[in-house]
């Protein structure tokens, strides 16, 4: 791809990823906190795809974990344990806040609650802003 067009995908997976965390938001607001746990978890996996596309890489998988690691080794922005630690548990996020044998004997409702949304919130924004800063400077 052109650097423009890496630029404008970045940029659609960057917006995507924003959109994500505000739908997180409204979840946790209304009390559907699983859904707005899963919705952090795609946040943060849409953000870090985003770097993918500005730097013409083909990012693969949904482990936010994996995606982060492995840009750590090219870019050190991304090389943070803080961060990678976010990263792991928000993927912990992506199955079981979706279907209801995620989690054995109880439903996503049941499991997930205001204070994992709050976390999953947390940590998704710090990604996303992480993101944010790499792609305004290349």
């Amino acid at each position: 791809m052109s650097i423009e067009k890496n630029k404008s995908e970045s940029q659609r997976w960057l917006n995507t990823a924003k959109d994500d965390l505000e739908a997180a938001q409204i979840l946790k607001d209304n009390k559907k906190y699983s859904l707005a746990c899963f919705h952090c978890q795609q946040a943060a996996e849409k953000a870090i795809k985003s770097a993918y596309y500005l730097l013409d890489l083909d990012p693969w998988g949904h482990s936010v974990y994996k995606l982060i690691h492995q840009l750590g080794k090219k870019h050190p922005i991304f090389s943070n344990i803080r961060i990678e630690s976010k990263a792991k548990r928000l993927d912990q996020l992506y199955i079981p806040t979706r279907y209801p044998n995620g989690i054995p004997d109880i439903t996503p409702v049941e499991a997930f609650s205001d204070l994992d949304a709050q976390e999953g919130i947390s940590h998704a924004t710090e990604i996303i802003t992480i993101v944010k800063t790499f792609v305004t400077k290349h």
